[in-house]
């Protein structure tokens, strides 16, 4: 008896913003290739994200590799967004500022 292997679809999906996601969760790409590239097993992942199945996660990890300078090229991506984001929040909201207030406020009490 010979047993027919079917190609399995890779389980990443793009959201409506372009981003990443492990298909059918909220659980972003990003997180999981962080997560193996940390060291972590894709049992640890599966625990650490409770709507993710560990089959996904296999054939997400594989992916990854296959394609790595295409996906690491799209995360280096993401983190500079992360940074900008980050950099205009504190820009607008300077955390030396508030914590100087913070500090008098308690201080003064």
């Amino acid at each position: 008896m010979v047993t027919a292997i079917q190609a399995e679809p890779v389980p990443i999906k793009a959201d409506e913003t372009g981003v990443l996601r492990v298909a059918n969760t909220r659980v972003l790409l990003d997180l999981v290739v962080h997560a193996f590239n940390a060291g972590s097993t894709p049992e640890e992942i599966v625990l650490a994200y409770d709507t993710l199945r560990l089959e996904d996660v296999y054939l997400v990890i594989g992916y990854y590799l296959r394609h790595r300078a295409e996906l690491d090229a799209y995360l280096a991506e993401r983190q500079r967004e992360a940074d900008a984001y980050q950099a205009e929040a504190e820009a607008r909201f300077p955390y030396a500022e508030l914590r100087a207030k913070l500090l008098a406020c308690r201080e003064g009490r």
